[in-house]
């Protein structure tokens, strides 16, 4: 086991499976204390995570969640947890795009406001808020989901300027395509077929690979990155 993070205290929400689970993993192995959040009671986390049953679309539990998180002098936050639908433009359904800006912003920026105090006390903390390649590219039948994702990198951006000079660094990480429940329920295998396509690596990412990016932004070797969207991506943004 590494022990770098022996000591710290992670929050990461969505990490009852996918890239939240392989988050919360990595840094158990890091020798952190971490803390994960789940829709549902039934979720399951890495053995030896404390787990929170949280609804992140229940505007009462999240602000109530965020008061507890408070208290619990969180060093690192990861926000992962967020929902996608698809569907064209104009039959998109309010109801719908507000359930997604409420799970996939307004958590987030519910989160980070409660961790502040802890982290300007000990003038070290590590945020990094997972976003997307299609918060970098607009994408059809996304725009729900892109209006979320483009958002977090924009709050990203404004927060680590406000805070980077009490030695917190708050980052986002763009996954590209990933292997996960979420993107096999989102898109077809042909139309996977032809994103893996225009991806210059040629494959899906695995949960792992983005774990180790956010692994390394939160942990004590990332000193001098700050109000960055990283996209890990296998080069679908940039090559």
């Amino acid at each position: 086991m590494d022990t770098q993070l022996s000591g710290k205290t992670v929050l990461v929400t969505g990490a009852t499976r996918g890239i939240g689970f392989a988050i919360a993993k990595r840094f158990l192995n890091n020798g952190a204390n971490v803390i994960g959040t789940g829709m549902s009671p039934s979720g399951k986390v890495p053995d030896g995570c404390q787990f929170y049953a949280i609804d992140f679309s229940d505007s009462g539990a999240i602000k109530k969640f965020s008061q507890e998180v408070a208290g619990m002098e969180i060093d690192i936050l990861v926000n992962n947890a967020g929902i996608n639908k698809i569907g064209p433009f104009v039959e998109i359904d309010l109801a719908d795009f507000e359930q997604i800006q409420q799970i996939n912003v307004t958590a987030p920026f519910l989160l980070c406001r409660a961790v502040l105090d802890h982290m300007k006390e000990k003038r070290w903390g590590r945020i990094v808020n997972i976003c997307s390649v299609w918060g970098k590219l607009g994408k059809e039948l996304r725009a729900s989901y892109s209006t979320s994702k483009f958002g977090i990198a924009g709050m990203t951006a404004a927060l680590a300027a406000e805070v980077a000079e009490f030695g917190i660094l708050a980052n986002c990480v763009s996954p590209g395509v990933i292997e996960t429940e979420m993107t096999r329920s989102a898109l077809s295998e042909v139309q996977l077929k032809s994103l893996m396509e225009q991806v210059p690596i040629k494959r899906l990412g695995q949960p792992e690979e983005i774990a180790a990016v956010v692994a390394w932004l939160a942990g004590p070797d990332n000193t001098f990155i700050c109000g960055q969207n990283i996209a890990a991506d296998g080069g679908l943004t940039r090559v």
